[in-house]
């Protein structure tokens, strides 16, 4: 609000207990001509870092490395050295090393300044504005002229060597400023090239931590791209340095050949061509080099695009281009050879993808990149340039080699159509485990608490209709709910999915769960319904007999939960409740045995006093007062937690004892079926 022309702020003061006005004086200032201002020098970039590098964070941090790593592969491609080396050194700083030919940094007469000005603290600066011409830098990756002069700007310090024409130089740079000028002496040796050490700004960016693993990634890519180009990463640990080398004779090839390695359906192919063209008729002609290398798997996958050495995050043109040439000739050949069923729909990328291993290299003399960031390409013609290629070398490669086209066809037909299984299966398992209270309302026998607070709503999956009689008057009905077990459930382990959500058992237990389920199957990827949130339980507690039949359905729910939804007991809401194997009373007191050792413990204890020992019958038989402090008060009960390792094992013994391996079996039953002996029913 506004008094006296000076606005104010309202604000509740929480402290006090009745509600009062705190008025807090708010300057507004005037905008008006003097309000506009020019950023100068270094603050261009450091005050606003995002603008160039994507991000203030960590990425943009990475990417400012990027940029000084990109003018030494420039170097390398138009044949100036074959190795590049980056040292990540213990304080955070960073080097680069080529071989190249070194950057000029000497006087520039035409614009009447050093070089070393234009290239180091100017925006906008380089020598690579006219690619299109034939002349330097042909295929750059750096094009803007703003990388170099963006990273100085932003780093606390940045030390440059240079050798060229005979002679070393050196400059020194602190906080985006050049210390000392330029440093320039006689040099007699052979070699040339261009030396970097800096340290990104914690002024500047809000984490300048690079993980390792950005290095060797970035790297590893680089090598991918430019074929025998050798990149060696050196990562000081203490007083040594970890060297890790990358280099790809054959480049995509050799990539795909390596990844792919004895899973491949197909031969390793490599294509590629050289085109001219324009985005608008308006618009200068360019040239285009297009690579790519590609098989087809029916267990690995992959789709990678570069551009001018970058690796293209978000594709662009040429993900636009592999899309619609992919799916357009495939589909031709589907149709060509009458794979289609009657009535069928057609293929979608999706279905391609699944199986294809796929890396695309492309050179451009002119580009256009989303943003300084480089992740995605929106050149028209080089969508058109590579649409136009693949399909014509996919149709030739089809009529040259049927096999391989009859291997490809088939897969893909094969993903389309377990895709869609998939789909029909997750639409009608969302049917089927759609609904709230009201569907839970309706499950046969289940019975629900008062509570509607999630955080300590429990329930009690028990075993059968008795175990619910006696667990119904031994629970607190405020938060404790029973669901019942009707016999044993399916083996969730080995059936199909169909065959699981057939199961009424199943489909009641995970309506009353409530958040749905996850399905960890390659098939079935698409299937899954889950979501934690909706979970309507702060525990999920399965009650037994302590028997051979009570573990036995405890193992098959546990199972079922282990398969469908897994995330619940990594997150720690599945527990066991122990029930009491035996009950001894004394004249004073009765106690209960969980197991044949505590029972043993138990009769040491009472010693000579007389007592009476009832093995336990089953939940059904107890009575509600025992159930509740035995089993259901949480002050007395004991709960095991079902951690994922005992999940895992749970999973492998029934893999083992109901799998297919019936060697395995066999050779368990015969070292280990001693142990359960005691165990047998022979009546």
């Amino acid at each position: 609000m506004t008094i006296n022309n000076v606005n104010y702020i309202i604000y509740n003061d929480i402290k006090c207990k009745s509600e009062r006005l705190v008025l807090v004086a708010k300057t507004v200032a005037e905008y008006g001509n003097d309000s506009i201002e020019k950023l100068e020098g270094p603050d261009r970039v450091r005050k606003r870092p995002a603008v160039i590098f994507g991000s203030d964070g960590i990425d943009g941090c990475e990417h400012s490395v990027f940029e000084i790593i990109s003018n030494s592969i420039d170097e390398a491609r138009e044949g100036f050295g074959n190795k590049i080396t980056v040292t990540y050194f213990s304080d955070g700083s960073i080097e680069v090393e080529d071989h190249g030919r070194g950057a000029p940094v000497d006087f520039n007469n035409k614009q009447q300044c050093y070089n070393w000005e234009l290239l180091y603290c100017e925006m906008y600066a380089g020598g690579k504005y006219n690619t299109n011409d034939g002349t330097n830098y042909e295929y750059s990756v750096g094009l803007n002229g703003l990388g170099l002069c963006s990273t100085q700007y932003t780093a606390e310090y940045m030390d440059v060597e240079i050798k060229r024409d005979g002679f070393k130089y050196n400059l020194h740079f602190e906080h985006g400023y050049n210390i000392g000028g330029l440093k320039k002496e006689p040099y007699s040796g052979k070699d040339t090239g261009t030396k970097t050490r800096w340290k990104p700004d914690i002024d500047v960016f809000t984490d300048i931590n690079i993980p390792p693993e950005y290095f060797t990634d970035i790297l590893k890519r680089q090598a991918i791209v430019n074929n025998g180009l050798l990149f060696i990463f050196r990562q000081q640990q203490g007083s040594k340095f970890i060297n890790t080398e990358f280099k790809y004779e054959n480049g995509i090839s050799d990539y795909v050949s390596e990844y792919v390695g004895d899973e491949a359906l197909t031969s390793v192919r490599f294509f590629n061509t050289e085109r001219k063209g324009r985005d608008r008729a308006d618009k200068p002609e360019y040239k285009v080099k297009i690579n790519v290398a590609m098989c087809f798997s029916n267990t690995r996958t992959l789709k990678e695009y570069y551009h001018n050495s970058s690796f293209l995050e978000y594709g662009g043109a040429p993900d636009k281009a592999v899309r619609n040439a992919f799916v357009y000739q495939i589909d031709n050949y589907i149709k060509q050879t009458n794979k289609y069923k009657s009535g069928e729909s057609r293929i979608t990328f999706a279905d391609v993808e699944e199986c294809l291993v796929l890396v695309t290299s492309s050179f451009s003399t002119i580009t256009s990149y989303e943003n300084q960031t480089k992740k995605a390409v929106t050149n028209k013609f080089i969508a058109e340039a590579m649409t136009d290629f693949l399909r014509h070398q996919l149709e030739v490669y089809f009529i040259e080699n049927k096999a391989e086209a009859d291997k490809i066809a088939d897969q893909v037909l094969i993903n389309k159509r377990s895709r869609e299984r998939s789909e029909k299966e997750r639409i009608n398992i969302k049917k089927t485990l759609s609904g709230g209270n009201s569907m839970m309302d309706r499950v046969q026998k289940f019975v629900d608490c008062r509570s509607k607070d999630v955080s300590e709503r429990e329930l009690y999956i028990v075993e059968g209709d008795s175990a619910l009689g006696s667990c119904k008057l031994a629970r607190d009905a405020a938060f404790q709910a029973i669901m019942p077990v009707r016999g044993k459930i399916l083996n969730c382990l080995k059936a199909e999915y169909d065959k699981i959500f057939k199961s009424e058992i199943i489909t009641d237990l995970l309506k009353v769960l409530g958040c749905g389920v996850e399905v960890k199957s390659k098939s079935n990827k698409g299937l899954s319904n889950f979501d934690i949130d909706n979970l309507r339980w702060n525990k999920i507690i399965i009650c037994t007999d302590a028997d051979v039949d009570g573990f036995h359905i405890r193992s098959l729910i546990i199972t079922m939960i282990y398969r469908l939804v897994p995330t619940l007991i990594t997150e720690g809401k599945v527990f066991i409740a122990e029930t009491p194997l035996y009950e001894i009373n004394t004249k004073k007191k009765t106690y209960f045995a969980y197991d044949e050792n505590e029972k043993t413990d138990i009769l040491k204890m009472i010693g000579d006093e007389k007592y009476s020992l009832q093995r336990s019958k089953g939940l059904g038989e107890n009575q509600p007062d025992m159930m509740n402090l035995t089993t259901m008060n949480p002050l007395t009960r004991r709960l095991i937690k079902i951690l994922p390792e005992e999940a895992e094992m749970t999973s492998s013994m029934f893999d083992l004892l109901l799998g297919d391996n019936l060697q395995g079996r066999k050779e368990y039953i015969s070292e280990n079926g001693h142990l359960y002996i005691d165990s047998t029913d022979l009546s």
